[in-house]
């Protein structure tokens, strides 16, 4: 494929990038929400699944992963053109696609702390919550520099998000 082969299904960089964090966060919501509607398992296995879900991108499309976690203010669609793009399409009207795919990008955080509410109560969701999330990130920022598997600490992502779910849920002591 030609290097400027992506801008011809686009107007300009910007809502590329747009196109694409906007898939991407579509697709994590998609994957937080399976686990939740599941009534065969339990809120720390929903809880296990959307820390998964979070470190799993991490690890098989760090470039994604990167510009989905920015810090606000520094994501595509939340400068120039994107940014009215994604407001116009969050005030579509109801069943328009364009406005369905950016309300479904916006699900992952909004499912997590369902989970997370589901397991500690509301009035610990918002700090476990915070712990929680920036704990997967770190998570999946140690696992993709290899640092997990070292020598030294000879552990993996699966075991930290096990321990951390114990951990918030109080059910069994630290692996």
């Amino acid at each position: 494929m030609n290097r400027g082969a992506p801008y011809r299904y686009s107007t300009g960089r910007d809502t590329l990038l747009t196109a694409v964090t906007t898939e991407g966060r579509q697709r994590i919501g998609d994957q937080a929400h399976a686990p939740r509607a599941d009534p065969a398992l339990s809120d720390a296995d929903k809880l296990r699944g959307a820390l998964r879900t979070l470190v799993g991108v991490g690890r098989d499309q760090p470039h994604l992963y990167q510009m989905l976690f920015r810090r606000p203010g520094h994501r595509p669609e939340e400068l120039g053109e994107g940014l009215d793009r994604v407001r116009r399409q969050l005030c579509g009207p109801a069943h328009d696609p364009a406005a369905d795919r950016v309300r479904a990008a916006g699900r992952f955080p909004g499912t997590f702390l369902v989970i997370v509410t589901g397991l500690v109560g509301e009035r610990n969701t918002r700090h476990c919550g915070a712990l929680l999330l920036t704990s997967a990130h770190r998570i999946a920022d140690m696992e993709l520099s290899g640092h997990l598997d070292t020598g030294k600490l000879r552990t993996t992502a699966a075991q930290l998000i096990d321990t951390l779910v114990r951990m918030v849920t109080g059910t069994g002591k630290m692996a």
